[in-house]
């Protein structure tokens, strides 16, 4: 089969079109042919040595989520058969033209969505389900704050968040970034470039933080969230250290916390997509919840898709094209 492969830690030029042989999918395992792959930000990390693969996962193609048609079942599966449609959250491996996975990581793909569209979901639906509604605790008629609005995570956490019932509000760093967070729903969104948002929202008490700066928002984020606040973080991307009053945490009962995804292990992965389906699905189903692409790549352009990823200069998610 046809992947991409790092062929060496830095830029994107490393991103190389190769063959590798076809995974064999084992217990409990499906293999995917894959019609289209999402972009992340951690393969990025992963280029560049950052974010390496959890142990037994595939280290040198990177892709976290993908979508296709079950091309064949391991041992074990009942639920899926050769033919289904599905969207499935991978650990690695996910740009290329199969993947095994898990069966028990992959959601059907309604009828109405596209190969590219469905690729776009499972990485962002799992990390915001997780962090902003199960670790964060949001709640219909309460604040969230989500930073970098217009990427894949911020577009699907202003739009899961108003579905459920929260006033959301967004940092983006244009205005036309801005005006787009809107449109899906948050009630402000501030171009940090321009404005300090800490100061644009010094008269609003939010009770849920989705960060994915770290250290040099912390002090601000303390300061802004309400009494039994939680602040979630999902990356620490300017800095991983920074001061913290311990006072200020007991005071307001504050909640500190945050997760990474990739190298959770498969039954807890498996919980979080039957929620998933509980919960989220619905809204797919029924077009109320939709990704937003901007652009797709063909597999072999990964690098290129990596160049634009790095650059910020786009809105929603990016996604790879893979011709079988």
């Amino acid at each position: 089969m046809n992947a991409i492969v790092i062929t060496a830690y830095g830029e994107p030029e490393s991103l190389v079109l190769a063959e590798r042989p076809v995974p064999i999918p084992r217990e409990n395992e499906v293999l995917i042919n894959v019609y289209a792959a999402g972009i992340n930000r951690p393969d990025v990390f992963q280029r560049k040595g950052q974010y390496p693969a959890p142990a037994g996962i595939v280290s040198d193609i990177p892709g976290l989520e993908v979508a296709g048609v079950i091309a064949m079942c391991g041992d074990g599966v009942t639920q899926w058969g050769p033919g289904d449609r599905v969207c499935a959250l991978v650990a690695g491996g996910g740009y290329a033209e199969y993947v095994a996975v898990n069966a028990t990581h992959c959601l059907p793909i309604p009828d109405h969505l596209d190969f590219m569209q469905a690729a776009c979901l499972p990485e962002t639906v799992f990390t915001v389900w997780h962090n902003v509604f199960q670790r964060g605790r949001l709640q219909a008629g309460e604040v969230l704050l989500v930073h970098g609005g217009s990427g894949g995570i911020g577009t699907t956490a202003i739009q899961l968040a108003v579905q459920f019932g929260a006033t959301v509000y967004a940092t983006a760093g244009s205005d036309e970034k801005c005006r787009f967070c809107e449109q899906l729903g948050a009630i402000r969104c501030i171009n940090y470039r321009k404005t300090d948002f800490a100061d644009a929202l010094s008269d609003i008490r939010i009770d849920v933080i989705l960060d994915s700066i770290g250290a040099p928002y912390f002090e601000r984020h303390v300061a802004l969230l309400a009494e039994e606040g939680r602040l979630v973080f999902i990356n620490a991307s300017e800095g991983r250290h920074a001061p913290l009053d311990i006072m200020k945490l007991m005071r307001r009962r504050l909640t500190l916390t945050g997760s990474t995804l990739r190298a959770r292990d498969a039954a807890f992965k498996s919980a979080l997509k039957a929620s998933i389906e509980q919960h989220v699905w619905p809204l797919v189903e029924t077009g109320t919840f939709l990704p937003v692409i901007h652009r797709a790549f063909p597999l072999a352009q990964a690098s290129d898709a990596h160049r634009l990823m790095e650059s910020g200069d786009f809105i929603g998610k990016l996604v790879l094209t893979i011709h079988n």
